[in-house]
């Protein structure tokens, strides 16, 4: 369905009970910030927040795709694997043999359907443009500033409109924006990005590039631009598409090449010329749950902001997750599962993006393996599937087995079991590199990195190595974790609780004291008994809490460079001198220069300030949005590495 503006989505989220009002003042720097992450973090996504009283002239709406119901009333459906059953059935209806004359004319009102979904430029003024600012000025706009590092307060949920010179094809998508001053922004967008190959283009001209940036509307527009379309694809195709109505737009006032929704709530127009000097920006707590760090991008001038009248500014913070972009990032996963599925891995069944993973780092794919090689014929093709490419872990398994037994890949426990019931460690992970994503901070170069595919699926006699056997899953009683923090001092702690569950991982928290440490641990470890049916073992920083499974997960998937990373140990089995066992060792530990040679700065992770939580303490009672809830920063205490440490 198509909400007429951000206000009619507004309406219906408070109609469902999705939404709570602030009319307490809140500080826009840090403390908007610390009070969503505290609902969002508050069980199934908390509501959408609207803070009315911010000292600005404008609400700040927060959380408003912080949850799967909410995630499902921005697209229009009940869920989210509707569109995916709407895409996967017009591309059988399209690609079927046409035989007959009524073959296609069932075909000519889905035609018709996809001219209803081009974008259309309308004449005159859009309610976008019923305000002008007399002087554009971006500090009267309630921008968040969102962590206590943060270079600045940042636009956080920006739908950025860019034009290719030559082709004039359009590109939405979305890239923070720091705020410099009134009428000056840095525009972060990074080399991959179909704006970076516009702005790429105008440089060999020598031209500004003209840039609008819309903020509000249909809420279909912010989820369009983060979407990972092909380069040629309109993202307002895709948003006609999911709001069954096209999406009208209208010309910019001072940058008329570039059309902007007629609907949006603010429209910040201006340029970014090729001559200037880059501006250093940054840092950000961004989605990794990381601070990025600094960098030099371009500056964005900015010649005129428009709104409409009772305007709502939309924000997001992103940190530690789970965070409202977790839904955004499902909705990807469960929309573009049918392309993927249809045009370039006609095998897969299914696809999980953990939360832990930060969409990226890990992702779990369902396929229906016929043949011997078959997960590495995935693993290859979805490294080359557009955004799939910044992939680093990708754990595959069989649709057999959870075909019979009922459960889904999302259903964790099982599906590691049976992973790991058909891996062999030795000879079924496989390690490469490729591109990363700008933002993982644990790979040596930026942007180029190790990538790990786990073939959990079930194996042909011909992947079969008869040389390596193991013994039988041992209990927990069995595994003493008191015996191993003896043998090793520098082991924090020991999670021992997977091999209970027929999960042969360890998760093991150690202090780093020398190069080469990790790899020679684990050559030791796996000589102790206890080690007998271990398959692979996660080695986490000693201020992780190994025994708080998602954070330590969390914290290993973003810490972990694969291929630099692992260490595999093999000796031979005690029943059968002639066939062997291995272990796998992954060390997702802080990598440091002294220690690990490792030549970048890494950062921190994201926590709110000693002053800001004891601000929103004090306070929380006049918010009257229900029973205190203490601050997710807290959990971190003592973690984080010098200054940025969280005290109480």
């Amino acid at each position: 369905m198509a909400y007429k503006n951000q206000q009619a989505f507004i309406d219906a989220l408070e109609k469902a009970g999705e939404l709570i009002r602030i009319s307490t003042y809140v500080n826009p720097h840090l403390e908007i910030a610390e009070i969503t992450d505290r609902i969002s973090k508050s069980g199934n996504g908390g509501k959408a927040i609207l803070f009315e009283n911010t000292g600005y002239d404008f609400p700040v709406l927060m959380n408003a795709y912080g949850s799967e119901k909410r995630m499902c009333m921005a697209l229009g459906v009940s869920e989210l694997d509707d569109v995916a059953r709407e895409i996967e059935s017009l591309f059988h209806l399209l690609s079927s043999p046409k035989e007959s004359i009524m073959d296609k004319l069932k075909v000519l009102p889905k035609l018709g359907q996809f001219a209803s979904w081009m974008p259309k430029v309308k004449k005159g003024r859009g309610e976008c443009q019923e305000v002008v600012m007399s002087t554009p000025d971006i500090t009267k706009v309630p921008v968040i500033t969102c962590w206590p590092k943060d270079g600045g307060p940042f636009v956080t949920l920006p739908v950025i409109h860019t034009k290719d010179p030559l082709t004039k094809a359009r590109n939405v998508g979305m890239y923070r924006m720091q705020v410099f001053g009134p009428t000056l922004t840095g525009m972060h967008w990074h080399k991959h990005k179909v704006s970076a190959k516009h702005f790429a283009e105008y440089k060999k001209l020598n031209k500004r590039m003209p840039v609008a940036v819309a903020l509000g509307g249909d809420p279909v527009y912010a989820y369009s631009a983060t979407a990972p379309l092909p380069e040629n694809v309109d993202e307002y195709m895709l948003a006609g598409f999911l709001r069954k109505r096209k999406v009208e737009l209208v010309k910019c006032i001072t940058q008329p090449d570039v059309e902007v929704p007629a609907d949006a709530d603010f429209i910040i127009e201006g340029y970014v010329d090729p001559s200037d000097e880059l501006i250093w920006e940054g840092p950000f707590g961004d989605h990794t749950g990381y601070y990025s760090l600094p960098d030099w991008y371009p500056r964005f001038h900015i010649t005129a902001i428009t709104h409409k009248k009772n305007a709502v500014y939309p924000a997001t913070i992103v940190g530690i997750p789970p965070q409202e972009d977790a839904w955004l990032g499902k909705a990807t996963e469960r929309i573009f599962l049918a392309p993927i599925k249809m045009t370039m891995v006609p095998e897969i069944t299914d696809m999980d993006m953990p939360v832990e993973g930060v969409f990226h780092n890990l992702v779990i794919t369902e396929i229906k393996k016929d043949y011997a090689g078959q997960g590495q014929k995935v693993m290859n093709a979805m490294w080359g599937a557009g955004q799939m490419m910044f992939n680093k872990i990708l754990v595959l398994t069989s649709k057999e087995t959870t075909a019979t037994s009922g459960w889904k890949i999302s259903d964790y426990l099982p599906l590691s079991q049976q992973v790991f019931r058909n891996l062999n460690p030795a000879t079924d992970i496989y390690f490469s590199t490729g591109p990363m994503d700008v933002l993982d901070h644990s790979c040596s170069k930026l942007g180029f990195g190790g990538k790990m595919c786990i073939d959990g699926t079930a194996k042909m006699p011909e992947e079969m190595d008869d040389s390596y056997v193991w013994d039988a899953p041992i209990s927990q009683s069995a595994l003493s974790s008191e015996n191993i923090r003896r043998s090793f001092p520098e082991i924090a702690a020991v999670n021992s609780s997977l091999p209970a569950l027929n999960i042969p991982v360890l998760i093991i928290a150690v202090q780093k004291n020398r190069p080469g440490h990790i790899g020679e641990l684990h050559t030791a470890l796996c000589k102790l008994p206890e080690m007998a049916s271990i398959k692979l073992v996660l080695y986490v920083e000693h201020t992780v809490d190994a025994n708080d499974l998602a954070t330590a997960l969390w914290r290993f998937c973003n810490n972990l460079d694969p291929k630099r990373d692992h260490y595999l140990a093999k000796w031979p089995n005690s029943a059968s001198p002639h066939q062997y066992q291995a272990c796998m060792g992954l060390d997702g530990t802080r990598k440091t220069k002294e220690l690990d040679n490792f030549q970048r700065d890494w950062p921190n992770i994201i926590v709110a300030n000693e002053e800001t939580i004891r601000s929103v303490d004090e306070k929380w009672n006049a918010l009257g949005i229900g029973p205190f809830i203490p601050s997710p920063s807290l959990k971190f205490k003592g973690q984080m590495y010098g200054e940025e440490a969280v005290v109480n």
